[in-house]
């Protein structure tokens, strides 16, 4: 598919990778609707891309932002989702000077599962219901996956959403083949967002200094495989891992 020809709605979009994405997409030719829970960010993003608050983890916002998003634009054929969180924590931690034990909270779980996991899945059932409803084909989706869907210390709520993305854009690509729409992922490794940038510090230098590439990624570095997703129309159900060849 052609950039230019694309109406691509752009979930986590005020910032970071998302705000990267919408803003090389408008650069591109396509007309784009950013969502974000942060309505100030919202606001620096460039002139003629469509932007509205969106908290993916309430399904009728979701709904409700689809449909928006479809009006603004005069169609869809697109969804990058991007929108996700981190509530990092040991599921089980002893602490070892006094011997107290403290669990992964109901809470830390819900957060992430609840933005990463269950947003992302309503996003693309409300947007892949709305191109079939108005017949709009072809259709593409990119979901954000991570290199921590394989296992990653001290995450075991964001292993499992990305990991639960990773299986179901296999899913949704034999799902949604009937309709003209693919279903791809990007898996991320340490990129410079404001998220990562969150890290405690010790450990985002573990994870940099085990790079092979000697580097943190940016943004450009995941846009360039977003890019060949949307653009290749014989990529289907399939994740691409964009990480410096870190392994965790």
């Amino acid at each position: 598919m052609q950039l230019k020809d694309l109406k691509i709605i752009v979930t986590g979009g005020a910032q970071g990778m998302g705000a990267h994405f919408a803003t090389r997409l408008k650069e591109a030719g396509a007309q784009v609707a950013a969502g974000d829970v942060n309505e100030e960010a919202l606001k620096a993003l460039p002139a003629g891309i469509h932007r509205r608050k969106l908290d993916v983890s309430k399904e009728d916002e979701c709904a409700s932002f689809v449909a928006w998003a479809h009006e603004q634009m005069g169609g869809l054929n697109g969804l990058i989702n991007n929108a996700g969180i981190l509530r990092d924590g040991l599921l089980v931690k002893k602490d070892k000077a006094t011997g107290q034990v403290t669990k992964l909270t109901v809470d830390q779980w819900n957060a992430v599962i609840g933005v990463n996991l269950t947003g992302a899945t309503l996003m693309v059932r409300e947007t892949v219901a709305k191109m079939v409803e108005k017949e709009q084909r072809p259709g593409v989706i990119v979901n954000m996956s991570s290199i921590a869907r394989h296992g990653n210390r001290g995450q075991s709520n964001y292993v499992s959403a990305k990991a639960a993305l990773a299986a179901n854009t296999v899913t949704w690509a034999r799902e949604f083949a009937s309709f003209g729409v693919r279903v791809g992922a990007i898996a991320p490794g340490m990129i410079e967002t404001p998220m990562t940038q969150g890290m405690n510090q010790k450990a985002r230098d573990a994870l940099v200094a085990n790079i092979p590439v000697a580097r943190i990624g940016v943004p450009e570095d995941i846009w360039v495989a977003v890019k060949f997703i949307l653009e290749c129309d014989y990529f289907n159900g399939r994740t691409i891992d964009v990480d410096g060849g870190l392994s965790m």
